[in-house]
């Protein structure tokens, strides 16, 4: 069996190191990293180092390293495919099968052109849209009686479909072409009877909203009716590009707002999307028409640490409330936000916002319920406390809530709250939930306990750690990469999330330079459109074959297990970088303008824009010194 190498990048990027490690070693904090006893030889001292930020175990003892598929090989014994399936069960993905024939691979490439293909009928329509909207008086009316401006119809790209049942026929000649099907766009049915096929639009007398992917490529609609039919909003079917339940309308246009802003808004609806970012919360983005789901919830702390869900304080805005609850859990960790917000029950945000202002709903928003009281609320929901009855109650809602949760303080913390309501020690409700298997070694545990001093003034491990990881070289000691372009790559392989803040000049000349450096730059941005930020481990995998892989590789040997730069740092570091290679190469358009100005007098002209644009950046340089 022949696992595509994709699916593995997308699995080890998945994955959580620290919890599969965990299950088998007990790791604790120490700095960026987690520590503990090496499952791979006999120690008393603990020298397993585990890095969540790199997804990269190394023990400094044994020099045994790896990512979570590794581990399993190499700790349960597992062949490289069972723990594939077995990491992939644990995240809910599927594994696909490889073992294709030639036929299989060319339906694979013809699958993988209809994609775009369909993306580019969508755009198309899209246009038609807004050019519709642009002559439709009632669907004008419509949104400016929604307060929204032209500017912001512009921004999201808003329009109208027409009333008639073959309206997109004048946009496209062929209208019996499948793909207007296949996309979405177009409905047939065929009378069971005659055979007789008949295509209408789908989209018909309604204002339409264009669904974006993170690469903004338009892969549906969805549609609300201006009067009072049923239903109020229709969106695409599921089609070869579009998933409802993995897409979150507005995230495109609100992925640098979430940077900025520290946090996402999760709505339910388009108008709340495009109201919200009219009256100052452009960070907003909606489900569609869906529960959210843990694919929403990964997408979204792609791109921020924060989330804060918005629900309407009725009864429904409470069940949907809970099926997020369920979707969030699995990526609550230590350092990550998750809180929801009630309204009250006659408003939603787009209302309420336009009845009491935007300080009063910034209000509301910091004010939010945390993560960790609402999963006690809801397992608290209709439990009589005062009764034994009640509190079992309460501890059988509680666990498999709990038992969600990534391992971490926040797990403890909630632990201990749950067991205080349920009147029981922490100890006992672990047992309860989490019973030991028969025949465990408990002498083992005690002298695990015993050797590494639990209770000593090194935060649990006994005075040799300190020892062991002060004689280690630390990262600012380490040789530099041999060329200003090798120490880019080696802090962009590092933290892909910093390509999202560079300038397009920057872009431009990071993929511009020669051969292994420009294609591995252009790779990395492409791997940050289709998949966000990835950790060098899943990098690594996804390089296979790549023309950069030696150079990756390479760059980053001694970066395993190293330290984390502050982030700071490494962001000045590689503008630094970035602005002295901008230097040279302005430097030398310069010679290249002068050169071809003999020939071709208006090159001169080209030659004083590098002259004024490199000044300009060494000025910057030299006042930054």
């Amino acid at each position: 069996m022949s696992i595509p190498q994709t699916f593995i990048q997308e699995l080890i990027a998945r994955a959580d190191v620290v919890e599969i490690v965990g299950r088998y070693v007990q790791l604790k904090k120490g700095g960026a990293n987690f520590m503990g006893l090496c499952p791979f030889h006999g120690e008393k001292s603990p020298s397993f180092s585990v890095s969540p930020a790199k997804q990269f175990y190394h023990c400094f003892g044994c020099g045994k390293n790896g990512n979570a598929i590794s581990f399993l090989m190499e700790h349960a014994g597992m062949t490289f495919v069972e723990a594939v399936k077995d990491l992939a069960q644990q995240y809910g993905m599927q594994v696909p099968e490889d073992d294709a024939s030639p036929q299989d691979r060319a339906r694979a490439v013809e699958q993988r052109e209809k994609q775009h293909t369909l993306t580019d009928v969508l755009e198309k329509a899209v246009d038609a849209f807004k050019k519709n909207l642009k002559d439709s008086t009632k669907a004008i009316d419509y949104f400016k009686g929604r307060g929204l401006s032209g500017e912001i119809a512009k921004q999201f790209g808003l329009g109208y479909a027409h009333e008639g049942w073959r309206s997109l026929a004048s946009v496209f000649p062929n209208y019996d072409d499948p793909l207007l099907v296949e996309s979405g766009l177009v409905i047939l049915n065929v009378d069971d009877e005659s055979g007789e096929e008949k295509r209408y639009d789908r989209f018909r007398d309604r204002v339409m909203f264009p669904i974006r992917n993170v690469k903004g490529e338009c892969i549906g609609f969805g549609g609300r009716v201006l009067g009072d039919d049923k239903p109020k909003y229709l969106n695409s079917p599921e089609t070869p590009v579009f998933s409802k339940g993995r897409e979150l309308y507005g995230l495109f246009e609100a992925r640098n707002a979430l940077r900025d802003l520290g946090y996402a808004l999760v709505t339910e609806g388009y108008m709340d999307v495009v109201a919200l970012a009219q009256l100052g919360f452009p960070n907003t983005v909606a489900t569609l028409g869906t529960a959210c789901t843990t694919e929403h919830v990964q997408k979204l702390f792609r791109f921020t640490d924060s989330v804060v869900f918005s629900f309407d304080g009725d009864t429904a805005g409470r069940r949907a409330a809970r099926k997020a609850l369920d979707g969030a859990l699995p990526f609550a960790t230590d350092v990550r936000s998750v809180k929801f917000l009630f309204l009250p029950t006659e408003h939603d945000p787009d209302s309420f916002i336009r009845a009491y202002g935007k300080d009063a709903f910034a209000r509301y928003v910091s004010e939010a319920v945390p993560l960790s009281r609402f999963l006690i609320d809801s397992a608290r929901e209709g439990c009589d406390l005062n009764t034994a009855e009640g509190r079992a109650h309460m501890a059988s809602n509680a666990k498999p809530l709990w038992m969600q949760l990534p391992d971490g303080a926040l797990k403890r913390q909630l632990l201990t709250e749950i067991a205080d309501s349920v009147q029981l020690a922490s100890r006992e409700l672990t047992d309860l939930w989490t019973p030991k298997p028969a025949g465990q070694d408990l002498e083992k545990q005690k002298r695990y306990k015993k050797d590494n001093d639990i209770g000593n003034e090194y935060g649990g491990y006994n005075q040799n750690f300190r020892k062991k990881f002060e004689s280690r070289p630390r990262l600012g000691s380490r040789v530099l990469p041999a060329s200003r372009a090798d120490h880019a790559a080696r802090i962009l392989l590092g933290d892909m999330a910093a390509l999202d803040v560079l300038s397009a000049e920057d872009h431009t000349m990071l993929c511009e330079l020669p051969t292994p450096h420009g294609p591995l730059f252009a790779w990395l941005e492409g791997q940050l459109h289709e998949h966000g930020p990835q950790p060098w481990v899943a990098l690594r995998e996804g390089l296979r074959d790549h023309e950069g892989e030696a150079l990756a590789v390479r760059l980053m040997a001694a970066d395993e297990m190293a330290e984390q730069d502050d982030s700071g740092e490494s962001a000045a570091e590689l503008r630094n970088l970035l602005d002295r290679m901008l230097i040279d190469r302005l430097t030398a358009q310069e010679t290249e303008a002068l050169e071809a100005s003999k020939a071709d007098p208006t090159a001169l002209l080209r030659y004083r824009e590098f002259y004024t644009r490199r000044r300009a950046i060494q000025s910057a340089l030299t006042q930054a010194e």
